[in-house]
């Protein structure tokens, strides 16, 4: 038996898709946090936080590069560090983009990642609120990816009016286990 091409240490990968990005809810960054973009030598330290972020997956140091690296331009307008108040990067989003995911050009909230110690201050919630804001220059719907073991980061997008995107192969399934791990109203009606 083969296993799962969706499979990760950190579950099934899963992706979820806010169909509009109207009514997007407003956080501020806590006191003393700012954000700003990536600057073009800045990709090392992106990884860092990144690397520093993930429990589950086997990330290469070269990971910058191999997701925005076909576009550079670009992330310098999308991609996004916070910073404490000694300008020390502790976290980043990036509000990136797809263009043709299902036949549709959708903007892509790409890579959250805090720092562990600066985990559980309101720093995605804020950052999550930016992305969206940024999106909504350039598209009117907002996709992400992420894996079934992250339900923290999943009641976060759920909060934000991202859905589960149920086309694909054992979405049904995933989403059920989900709904009954979360108890999260934004899945109590969803017919899986």
């Amino acid at each position: 038996m083969s296993q799962d091409p969706r499979a990760t240490s950190a579950g099934n990968s899963i992706h979820m898709i806010r169909s509009h990005l109207r009514d997007i809810p407003q956080v501020p960054l806590p006191e003393n946090y700012t954000i700003r973009p990536v600057r073009a030598d800045e990709g090392a330290l992106w990884t860092e936080i990144v690397l520093a972020a993930e429990e589950w997956l086997d990330l290469s140091s070269d990971l910058f590069v191999q997701e925005f690296g076909l576009d550079l331009q670009s992330a310098a307008e999308r991609c996004f560090f916070i910073l404490n108040d000694q300008d020390y990067a502790v976290g980043t989003i990036s509000a990136w983009y797809r263009h043709d995911y299902r036949g549709l050009d959708y903007g892509l909230i790409h890579w959250v990642a805090n720092r562990p110690a600066y985990q559980g201050l309101g720093l995605g919630k804020a950052g999550l609120s930016f992305a969206l804001t940024t999106l909504a220059q350039w598209h009117d719907r907002a996709l992400l990816g992420t894996q079934t073991k992250r339900l923290p980061a999943i009641a976060l997008y759920l909060n934000f009016g991202f859905l589960p995107d149920l086309e694909e192969p054992g979405a049904r399934e995933d989403w059920q286990g989900l709904k009954e791990q979360l108890k999260h109203p934004a899945l109590e009606h969803l017919d899986l």
